[in-house]
């Protein structure tokens, strides 16, 4: 899979417990990613960090795993990002959104028997 040099990355800030129809919100996003074929997607878990309503989440004694920050990063094409944003609309009813230009300076894969997986 190829990525122009050009590219965007997509950040996406949910809390580690909000869900969508029974799965975290993180998980069904990448796994929609996934099936969209976007390049890939990494989710971070942040051990501190607060919204819009200003609670802190931490990961601090005697608050262990309370709805920790969750950041889902894509970087692709703004066309293949643009087949994901509908569905961002549906699954994240709280959190954010965010979306910039990125150079791409390297994306491989293992190189598989007649398959070139090297960016342009």
């Amino acid at each position: 899979m190829k990525i122009p040099e050009e590219g965007y990355l997509l950040r996406v800030f949910v809390g580690e417990s909000d869900q969508w129809q029974g799965r975290p919100v993180y998980e069904s996003l990448v796994l929609k990613a996934r099936e969209l074929q976007l390049a890939g997607a990494t989710v971070l878990r942040g051990p501190m960090g607060f919204g819009a309503n200003s609670r802190l989440h931490t990961t601090k004694i005697l608050r262990l795993s309370e709805d920790l920050p969750m950041i889902i990063e894509i970087v692709d094409s703004k066309e293949k990002i643009d087949l994901l944003l509908p569905h961002i609309d549906e699954m994240v009813q709280e959190g954010l959104v965010t979306l910039e230009k990125v150079q791409v300076i390297r994306y491989r894969a293992a190189r598989k028997a007649g398959v070139d997986c090297e960016s342009p």
